[in-house]
C-alpha cells in the first residue's frame, strides 16, 4: 500500500473564497470588518470631522450597519437548533444554555424588527425600545456563551493532559502513539479556537454593554469599541474561513 502524502495539496484559494462568500456569515463578517475599520479611522481623529472623506466614511459606516442587520433575518433559528442539539448533562449547563442560545436567539429575532424600522417599513417610534431589548438579550447571551466555553475549555484541558500522559506511557514502553499525537493536535487546535471564541464574545459583549449604557462610561470610548468590533470581526472571519 502506498504511503499517504503527509502534505496534501492546499485547497484552491479561489474555490475556498467562493465557498466562504456563499455563506451568510462570510459576507456579514467582511461587512463588519469594513464597518469597524471605518469607525476606527473616524474615532482616531486622523482626519477632520468636516472633511469630505470623513463625511463619506460616516455615510458608508451607517449604511453598512443597516445592511448587516438584513443578514440576521431568520438567524434566530440557528440558536433554536443549537439549543435542541446541545448535550446538557447538568442543571447548570441547562441554565447556561438557555442564557446563551435563548439570549442570542431573542437578540436576532428582535434585530429583524430593528432592521425593518431602520429600513422604514415599520414605525420608528418604538425603535429605541427594541434596540434596548436587543442589547440586553445580546449581553445576556454572551454571559451564557462565555460561561459554557470556559467549562468546555476546562474539559479540553483535562482531555489534553490525559492524552499527554498516554503518549508518555507509550514512549516509555516503546510502542506507537501516532493516533494519540493526531488527537492531541486536533485537541490543541480546538482549544485555540475556543479561546479565540471567548475573546470574541468578550469583545462583542463590551459593545453590547455600551449599547445598554447608551454609550456612557469609560468602557464606551469610541476608539475602544471600534477596536473591539474589528477584533471580533477578524476572529469570526478566521473561524469561518477555516471551517468552510
Amino acid at each position: 500500500m502506498a504511503p499517504q502524502n503527509p502534505n496534501p495539496n492546499p485547497r484552491d484559494f479561489l474555490l475556498h473564497l467562493e465557498s466562504y462568500l456563499s455563506k451568510r456569515d462570510g459576507v456579514d463578517k467582511l461587512l463588519k470588518i469594513s464597518r469597524y475599520a471605518s469607525k476606527i479611522i473616524l474615532s482616531s481623529s486622523v482626519m477632520s470631522d468636516s472633511s469630505t472623506l470623513s463625511l463619506r466614511l460616516k455615510s458608508f459606516e451607517s449604511s453598512v450597519g443597516v445592511s448587516r442587520k438584513a443578514f440576521r433575518l431568520g438567524k434566530f433559528v440557528q440558536d433554536v437548533n443549537a439549543f435542541r442539539s446541545s448535550n446538557v448533562s447538568t442543571k447548570e449547563e441547562l441554565i447556561l444554555s438557555i442564557l446563551a442560545y435563548g439570549g442570542e436567539g431573542i437578540y436576532y429575532f428582535v434585530e429583524q424588527f430593528v432592521w425593518l424600522g431602520k429600513a422604514g417599513l415599520i414605525d420608528k417610534k418604538n425603535l429605541s425600545v427594541l434596540q434596548k431589548i436587543s442589547a440586553w438579550c445580546e449581553f445576556i447571551g454572551y454571559i451564557g456563551s462565555v460561561s459554557l466555553k470556559v467549562k468546555e475549555l476546562r474539559q479540553v484541558g483535562e482531555d489534553e493532559e490525559c492524552l499527554k500522559s498516554t503518549i508518555e506511557v507509550s514512549t516509555i514502553r516503546g510502542i506507537g502513539y501516532d493516533e494519540e499525537m493526531e488527537k492531541l493536535r486536533k485537541l490543541r487546535l480546538k482549544k485555540m479556537m475556543k479561546r479565540l471564541s471567548v475573546v470574541q464574545d468578550f469583545a462583542d459583549g463590551l459593545m453590547a454593554l455600551a449599547d445598554i449604557r447608551d454609550g456612557k462610561g469609560v468602557l464606551s470610548a469610541p476608539l475602544l469599541l471600534s477596536s473591539a468590533g474589528l477584533l471580533s470581526a477578524l476572529i469570526s472571519t478566521h473561524k469561518n474561513w477555516i471551517s468552510c
